[in-house]
């Protein structure tokens, strides 16, 4: 997943920028829509960092985000294969 993906699937991501952000609001995701800039920058706010460390954090967060859909995607295809529940 890249960042512009991100915003097609924003509604889906809120709830672990939620888990990841807990200072943000619902108005802040709301704003941010996915948008890497926009959520670099509240995150900057919120937080009192630097930009280049809300960068930093912002793509680790989405690395992990992906890496936890290729695991989902990797476990759906054995079952799908395999018959396993």
């Amino acid at each position: 997943m890249n960042w512009d993906q991100t915003e097609g699937k924003w509604k889906q991501l809120k709830g672990s920028v939620k888990e990841q952000w807990g200072k943000l609001t619902d108005d802040d995701l709301t704003v941010i829509a996915g948008n890497r800039d926009k959520l670099i920058g509240k995150v900057q706010e919120r937080y009192g960092i630097a930009k280049e460390e809300a960068q930093r954090r912002a793509d680790e967060w989405l690395k992990s985000v992906r890496t936890t859909e290729e695991h989902e995607r990797t476990e759906q295809h054995e079952k799908t294969h395999t018959g396993r529940p």
